[in-house]
């Protein structure tokens, strides 16, 4: 069975590619704070490796994702736990403690509505 050439002009166009994607994610926040600053949760401690690092994220401190400034004074590396816990009591903190039920609309669906025909037919 004989195979197909190799398109090198394919390939290095593959190539280009990844290498403008990655440097265009260098450029990001992300990528920056992660060459800054170790590898290891503000809060917590927990230290990140190359195998976990996808659970490191970066918070910023004024809650404002626009303001990125160069020096990475608005970020600061947290785990994802301690991540969601930090926004948790600033949305807490926000409300005034008091979670906004009366914003959610009403349930208009009935998880019993019909238990009664099913428990007839399962003993059928």
């Amino acid at each position: 069975m004989p195979s197909k050439p190799i398109d090198n002009a394919k390939l290095d166009r593959i190539v280009a590619e990844a290498r403008r994607t990655a440097e265009q994610r260098e450029l990001g926040y992300r990528e920056r704070a992660l060459k800054m600053y170790p590898w290891v949760c503000g809060r917590c401690a927990r230290e990140f490796t190359r195998a976990n690092l996808q659970e490191l994220t970066v918070h910023h401190r004024n809650h404002d994702h626009d303001f990125n400034p160069p020096d990475g004074s608005n970020w600061e590396l947290l785990c994802v736990y301690c991540h969601d816990n930090e926004h948790a009591r600033y949305i807490d903190h926000v409300r005034g403690g008091v979670v906004a039920v009366d914003d959610a609309p009403p349930a208009t669906g009935n998880p019993f509505a019909d238990l009664k025909a099913m428990l007839e037919r399962g003993r059928k």
